[in-house]
C-alpha cells in the first residue's frame, strides 16, 4: 500500500513539473529558417480494389541515396503500410518551385500499370513530419476532405488518362515559444521531453498543416532533362484544358515537379491532427447514438423490470409453501422448477463450450481494455499501427484469463481437472487457429497480386513464435491456475435419468436466433462509422462513443441471455447451456449480414473478386469474434443466473 501511495506521489510531482501534457501523437520536432525536411511515401491505396501497392511501384522520381524503408511496427506489417523516404524535399519556411526528374520513355507494361492504376482510382499518400497530406476538393459546391492525391485521372467521356507529375504543397508551420509548454510524446519516435535546458534550443518551428494541390502539366522534356534534381522551375498554375496536361502512353516522358509553400499558423502542436479526425455528418452521429442508447435503455429497463417481478413472484409463492405443499406443486404445475434434477445436466459437447468460452474471455477483454485506452488517447492515428499492435499484445497476455475461465468451467462441468492440459491447447490453438487459416487464405490472393498487404514470410514466423512462445504458455499457465481455484459447485443434485423435454410449437432455434436482434440494435450505427474508416480510408477516433456502445452492448448481451433462458427453462427444456452462448452471440449473424449488405450498398465501387474475398474474409473474422465476445457474456451471466435462481429454492 506505501508503494502505491509514493508511485501516486511521485506521478503527481512530475505532473507538476509540466506545464502542458501531450499524449497522443509522436514527439515533437522543431526547425529552424531553412532545415531540410524530407517527405515520406506509403503504400498506394484504392477504395475500389483495398489492394495496396508500393509507391515505387509506378514510375516516380527516386531519392538520390536510395530508397529506404521506415521502421515499422507489427500494426503496421499487418495493415499492409510500406513507408519509404521520398525525392521531395523542403527547406524550412523557404517558397520554392523545384525539378525533380524526367522518366526514360514510358514503355508499355508502364503505361498498362499506370492507366490500371488511374481507373481504379489509386491514391498516393504523402507523410511530412507524421502528418498525412490533406487535399480538399469540391463536389456539388460541397468541400470534401481527402488524405493522399490520386495517381492520375480519366476524363469523362474520354478514353485518354493524365498523370498527376506536379503538386502544389502548402505547409502550415507554428513559431513555438519554449515559454508556452512543455511536451511529452509517444509514438513511432518515441518519447523525449523538452526540458527547461533545451528551450532554447528548442526555439523554432512546428508543422502543423500538410495540404496538396495535385495537377498535370505537359512539359518539353527536351528542355526539362538539362535539369538536375531541385534545380528552381517557374511556378505554374494548374491547367484546365486537357492538351496541357501530361497525357499518358507509350514512349512519352514524363517530368515531375513541385512547389511548397510555407504559411504561418495560429494552430498549435497538440491540436494539429484536429483537422484530420472532424468526422462527416457529426450531428447525425451524435443523434444516431443517442436515439440507439434511449431505445435500448428503455427496451431493456422494461424487460428487466417484467423479469424481475415474474421471478420474484414465483420464488416468493414457493418459498411460502410447507414441505407437502410444494412436493403436490411440483407434481402439478410446469415451469422451471421441474428441471430442478437436470438444469445443471453436462451439456452436449461441452468440452467446444468451454473452449469458445476461453476465447471470449479473452477477446471481450481485449476490446475493453483496447476501447479504454484508445478512449484516453493512448492510441492516437499518429501513431501508426498502434492500435492493432496493442490489440495482439492484449491477446498474447489475456491468455491467463482464457485458460482459467476454461478450465475452471471445465472442472465444474465435469468435476474433476483431468485433461486440462488438452483443453488449455485447444484454448490457445482455437480461435487463432482459425484466424491463421483465414490469413493464409487471403494472403495468398495478397501474393498473386503483388500487393503490399501481403504478409511476409518473416512476419509468418514472427506470429507464429508469439503464438507458440508466449500466447500458449500463458494460456497453459492460466488454465493450471483454473485447476487450482475452487470448483463452483451446483445447488441441486443431477437426476441420473434425464428428464424429457415436451415438445413445442415452434423450434427454439428461432428464439434464438430472433434474440440477437436487440443486441445488433446497439451496434449497426457505430458500424457504419466502423466500415467507413476500415473500407472507405477514413479516420476512426470517436473511441468514447465507441465505449458506451461497448458497455452497453455488454448490458444488453447479459440481459437477452438471461431472459431467453429463463423462457426456455418455464417451458421444461433443460438445454439451455448452448442456447445462452447463442442466444447473444446470434448477433455476430446479424453484424456478418451487415456486411454483406454494406459490400452490396455502400461499397459498390469494390471491384475484382479478390478485393471482395479479401472483404468477405475479414468481415468473416470479425463477426466469429464478436460471435465468442458476445456469446461468452451471455453464458457466464444465464450460468451465475442459473445458479443464483436453484439455489435460492430449497429442495430436500
Amino acid at each position: 500500500m506505501f508503494g502505491v501511495y509514493r508511485v501516486f506521489v511521485l506521478l503527481v510531482f512530475v505532473s507538476q513539473l509540466c506545464n502542458g501534457f501531450y499524449l497522443p501523437g509522436s514527439y515533437m520536432h522543431t526547425y529552424s529558417d531553412g532545415d531540410s525536411i524530407f517527405a515520406k511515401v506509403n503504400s498506394l491505396t484504392s477504395i475500389e480494389t483495398e489492394l495496396p501497392f508500393s509507391y515505387y511501384s509506378l514510375p516516380y522520381c527516386k531519392p538520390l541515396e536510395g530508397i529506404k524503408k521506415s521502421a515499422e511496427n507489427l500494426g503496421e506489417l499487418l495493415m499492409g503500410d510500406q513507408i519509404d523516404n521520398s525525392a521531395y524535399r523542403f527547406r524550412m519556411r523557404t517558397n520554392e518551385s523545384l525539378y525533380l526528374c524526367t522518366t526514360s520513355p514510358l514503355n508499355e507494361h508502364e503505361v498498362k500499370l499506370l492507366k490500371q492504376r488511374t481507373r481504379e482510382l489509386y491514391q498516393v499518400n504523402m507523410i511530412l513530419d507524421n502528418l498525412p497530406a490533406l487535399r480538399f476538393a469540391k463536389q456539388n459546391g460541397v468541400t470534401i476532405q481527402w488524405t493522399g492525391y490520386p495517381v492520375g485521372y480519366s476524363p469523362p467521356n474520354s478514353n485518354d488518362d493524365y498523370i498527376i507529375n506536379h503538386l502544389k504543397f502548402k505547409v502550415l508551420v507554428h513559431e513555438y515559444e519554449g515559454n508556452v509548454m512543455e511536451v511529452i510524446g509517444t509514438g513511432e519516435e518515441g518519447m523525449g521531453v523538452i526540458s527547461e535546458a533545451d528551450k532554447k534550443k528548442a526555439l523554432g518551428y512546428e508543422i502543423v498543416g500538410f495540404e496538396v494541390v495535385p495537377c498535370s502539366v505537359k512539359y518539353d522534356p527536351a528542355k526539362m532533362t538539362k535539369l538536375h534534381m531541385y534545380d528552381p522551375v517557374p511556378s505554374v498554375n494548374c491547367p484546365l484544358e486537357l492538351d496541357k496536361a501530361q497525357i499518358i502512353k507509350e514512349h512519352e516522358r514524363i517530368t515531375f515537379t513541385y512547389e511548397v509553400e510555407f504559411v504561418k499558423s495560429e494552430t498549435r502542436w497538440p491540436s494539429r491532427w484536429d483537422a484530420y479526425l472532424k468526422m462527416e455528418g457529426a450531428r447525425v452521429h451524435w443523434f444516431s447514438i443517442l436515439n440507439s442508447l434511449m431505445v435500448i435503455f428503455f427496451l431493456a429497463g422494461i424487460v428487466f423490470v417484467i423479469f424481475l417481478r415474474t421471478v420474484r413472484r414465483d420464488l416468493t409463492k414457493y418459498e411460502e409453501l410447507d414441505k407437502e405443499a410444494q412436493a403436490q406443486m411440483n407434481e402439478e404445475l410446469s415451469g422451471w422448477k421441474l428441471v430442478v434434477g437436470d438444469v445443471f445436466r453436462e451439456p452436449e459437447m461441452s468440452k467446444l463450450l468451454c473452449i469458445m468460452v476461453g476465447d471470449g474471455v479473452r477477446i471481450t477483454g481485449m476490446a475493453v481494455v483496447t476501447i479504454v485506452f484508445a478512449a484516453l488517447g493512448f492510441m492516437s492515428p499518429a501513431s501508426r499501427g498502434m492500435l492493432l499492435t496493442g490489440m495482439i499484445i492484449l491477446y498474447l497476455f489475456l491468455g491467463i484469463a482464457a485458460g482459467y475461465a476454461g478450465v475452471r468451467l471445465w472442472r465444474t462441468v465435469k468435476g474433476t481437472s483431468e485433461g486440462w492440459r488438452s483443453l488449455s491447447w485447444s484454448i490457445a490453438c482455437f480461435f487463432p487457429g482459425i484466424a491463421f487459416v483465414i490469413l493464409t487464405v487471403l494472403n495468398f490472393l495478397l501474393w498473386s497480386s503483388n500487393s503490399t498487404g501481403a504478409i511476409p514470410i518473416s512476419l509468418y514466423f514472427e506470429l507464429l513464435a508469439l503464438w507458440f512462445c508466449i500466447s500458449v504458455p500463458l494460456t497453459l499457465f492460466g488454465g493450471f491456475l483454473g485447476t487450482r481455484a475452487e470448483a463452483i459447485q451446483f445447488p441441486v443434485r443431477t437426476n441420473q435419468i434425464p428428464r424429457e423435454i415436451p415438445e413445442r410449437k415452434y423450434p427454439s432455434w428461432l428464439l434464438v436466433l430472433g434474440a440477437g436482434t436487440l443486441p445488433f440494435g446497439t451496434l449497426f450505427i457505430e458500424l457504419f462509422f466502423i466500415f467507413s474508416s476500415i473500407w472507405l480510408g477514413r479516420f476512426y477516433y470517436v473511441f468514447g462513443f465507441l465505449l458506451i456502445v461497448l458497455l452497453l452492448l455488454v448490458v444488453v448481451c447479459a440481459e437477452v441471455s438471461v431472459v431467453l433462458t429463463y423462457m426456455h427453462l418455464c417451458v421444461e427444456d433443460w438445454r439451455w447451456w448452448w442456447k445462452a452462448f447463442y442466444a447473444s452471440g446470434s448477433v455476430a449473424l446479424y453484424v456478418f449480414a451487415y456486411s454483406i449488405n454494406y459490400l452490396v450498398f455502400d461499397l459498390q465501387s469494390l471491384s475484382g473478386p479478390v478485393s471482395a474475398m479479401l472483404y468477405i474474409g475479414y468481415s468473416l473474422l470479425m463477426a466469429i469474434a464478436i460471435m465468442l465476445a458476445t456469446g461468452t457474456i451471455g453464458f457466464l451471466t444465464s450460468f451465475y443466473f442459473v445458479h443464483y435462481l436453484f439455489s435460492s429454492v430449497k429442495i430436500d
